[in-house]
């Protein structure tokens, strides 16, 4: 048996990650040889049950196995996450689209949807800019969503999102379609080093909206950042200090200036694939039909749902798989290869 490399804790955050991608290969280790050892028990019980006759154990055997399936399923996704960034935590953004009220009331639906779906997964959710709507909803947020493989799991949600239903702000009770965009991009690791210029970027601060009491609305606390090369924006309201918020704001840059290297790199790697990775306002990736019949369907994968209640309160795994799958068949999620 090998001993631990003496020199192993020198660079404690390299040491770090090396315990976490062991602890990562030891958890799948133990699943896999646990899953193998539960399918060769529950086959053994039934042929026992086979040659005793006894009934109430082979369904029981069966019904084990039946389980086993859906473990097995959970398993084979996450094997799916091995991109580059897939095992960090994210940012997801949400905008509302032109349409006014109905599509900011659309835009709250969407961040309610995936604020759910991540606490069903257990992981942990922080609101770190909203924009209220002026009648209802709200006209962009910004979510930091901390999970392993929260950014691997979100990743493909990134596009527009169609709503048609009857319009609750509608008088005349008539149907509405409004869009909402999405947008995710990874938490960058403390490992990877973004190089932002001071010069390349426009700095601006701005007092708070929404929820936070008097102090976070008389005082310009909250920050916006634009990186003038790409045109990206990013902004922060979430402390009531404005050093706090700026740092965040600089974080979330650097995380979407690395979200765009590694899209430009999956597109390099499958240029018969980068047009399922345009985002743009006229690519839709999903719509959730409420009226005059209900019906949410992936417009990528076909992957449909008839009730679009449980797909709103976080529902939201089928589809994901299914881009997940779709993703990698393509060839765009073959592995990245590390940023200079």
């Amino acid at each position: 048996m090998r001993s631990e490399d003496s020199t192993l804790w020198d660079d404690p955050q390299e040491a770090q990650k090396l315990m976490r991608e062991r602890q990562s290969l030891d958890d799948s280790i133990n699943s896999i040889s646990g899953l193998s050892r539960a399918l060769t028990d529950n086959i053994g019980l039934i042929e026992l049950g086979e040659e005793e006759g006894d009934a109430d154990v082979i369904n029981e055997a069966e019904a084990a196995i039946r389980s086993l399936s859906g473990e097995v399923k959970a398993r084979q996704i996450e094997t799916l996450l091995s991109g580059e960034a897939d095992s960090n935590d994210t940012y997801l953004e949400v905008h509302a689209g032109a349409g006014g009220t109905e599509s900011q009331d659309w835009a709250s639906m969407l961040l309610r949807m995936y604020t759910r779906w991540a606490e069903r997964r257990r992981f942990k959710v922080e609101v770190l800019e909203v924009h209220d709507g002026e009648e209802a909803g709200i006209k962009s947020a910004t979510l930091l969503i901390k999970g392993h493989n929260a950014y691997g799991w979100l990743k493909t949600e990134s596009g527009v999102h169609r709503l048609v239903r009857i319009s609750p702000y509608d008088s005349n009770a008539r149907r509405h379609t409004s869009f909402s965009s999405v947008w995710v991009y990874p938490v960058v690791d403390d490992s990877i080093d973004i190089q932002v210029s001071e010069s390349d970027v426009r700095i601006d601060t701005y007092r708070a909206s929404g929820a936070g009491g008097q102090h976070v609305n008389t005082t310009d606390s909250a920050v916006r950042i634009t990186h003038i090369p790409t045109g990206i924006v990013v902004a922060c309201q979430q402390e009531r200090s404005q050093h706090k918020n700026r740092a965040t704001a600089w974080n979330m840059l650097r995380a979407r200036l690395y979200e765009e290297e590694l899209k430009k790199r999956e597109e390099a790697a499958n240029a018969t694939a980068a047009s399922k990775t345009d985002i743009g306002w006229g690519h839709q990736i999903r719509s959730y039909v409420l009226q005059p019949y209900q019906l949410v369907k992936d417009l990528r994968t076909g992957v449909e749902s008839t009730s679009p209640s449980d797909v709103l309160d976080g529902d939201l795994d089928d589809f994901m798989e299914a881009s997940l799958s779709q993703r990698i068949e393509g060839g765009s999620g073959q592995a990245i290869a590390d940023i200079d």
